[in-house]
């Protein structure tokens, strides 16, 4: 459904039911969006929710759904689009928040003094290629459990990097591509030594 300047817009808020999820919707209902209220596990907060904004003349509804369960969330964007006639936007605030250290395992028990740990990411962090999202998601990851980890082993003379090289001629990355597209790759990936590693 195409919408028109006068028609109301319509966000799907994931974890819109509590916390900064909660405060977004907050915003976009005092500005006019019909809302979809999701919740993972409290419905009555997202009901609660949904309750407020509908007495201060606003729409909303609330849909339920584990975010990692395809068909639940299907179903939930199903149950927005059919109280409001379509989504314009979505806003993914659902997130759960658990502190523990970063553990490397044997790595960071073993190393003597000055020691180091050096992970690997890759220079498409930086390229964004379509199609890399999972792979560039996981090494972004990688670098961000770099900068944590150096500093959970402060004290104990052991350094934590992470390096991203370019194109390396592995049968990983060759599989598959043939001379022209290994070049092209090469061409647009920087060179290791133009991205520095990370130390601290």
């Amino acid at each position: 459904m195409t919408t028109t300047s006068t028609d109301p817009r319509v966000a799907l808020v994931t974890g819109g039911s509590g916390g900064i999820g909660r405060a977004v919707v907050e915003r976009l209902a005092r500005d006019g969006y019909h809302l979809g209220v999701h919740f993972s596990a409290n419905k009555a907060t997202a009901d609660e929710l949904t309750e407020h904004i509908t007495a201060a003349g606003g729409q909303a509804v609330a849909v339920g759904g584990d975010v990692a369960d395809e068909v639940a969330m299907a179903a939930a964007f199903d149950a927005v689009e059919s109280a409001f006639g379509g989504i314009d936007v979505v806003v993914h605030t659902a997130g759960v928040m658990r502190l523990k250290p970063v553990v490397d395992q044997l790595a960071a028990r073993k190393l003597r003094a000055g020691g180091a740990i050096v992970n690997f990411s890759t220079s498409v962090v930086g390229l964004q290629f379509p199609g890399y999202g999972a792979y560039v998601a996981s090494k972004g990851a990688v670098e961000a459990l770099t900068l944590v980890l150096a500093r959970e082993l402060r004290g104990r003379d052991i350094t934590v990097n992470s390096v991203a090289p370019g194109p390396t001629a592995t049968p990983l990355f060759l599989d598959g591509k043939d001379e022209a597209a290994t070049a092209e790759s090469s061409r647009r990936e920087p060179c290791p030594s133009n991205r520095p590693p990370k130390s601290f």
